[in-house]
């Protein structure tokens, strides 16, 4: 009698299969190179840095609203609340408008920032 296999997912296959310029799995640059510049490094983990600054405004508003749930009705805890989730929105929007504006310079004056 033979077991019958465990399905295995294939996360590269999936994510080629949705976007089909995303990398198979190489990186765009070489840490080990000699002469790698900070831009080329910060190039490289911004895509990163994006998907974290996503992931801690989920966790904000989360917190703010677990807060704001949580004050039964006190004016000064519901402020609090409403601070968290109004700076983790700011600054959430900070980072996009960053990332727009260089891009916005990239195709104006045809340089490559990133």
């Amino acid at each position: 009698m033979n077991p019958t296999p465990t399905p295995v997912i294939n996360f590269q296959e999936i994510i080629q299969k949705a976007f089909p310029n995303y990398p198979k799995g190489e990186s765009k640059i070489d840490i080990t190179k000699p002469g790698l510049t900070l831009g080329e490094i910060i190039s490289t983990l911004i895509p990163y840095i994006y998907v974290i600054a996503g992931l801690v405004l989920f966790v904000m508003l989360l917190m703010g609203g677990f807060s704001y749930l949580t004050s039964a009705g006190d004016p000064e805890k519901m402020k609090a609340a409403q601070g968290k989730i109004t700076h983790a929105v700011i600054g959430f929007l900070i980072i996009f408008l960053a990332y727009w504006l260089a891009q916005l310079l990239e195709t104006i004056f045809g340089i490559r920032i990133f």
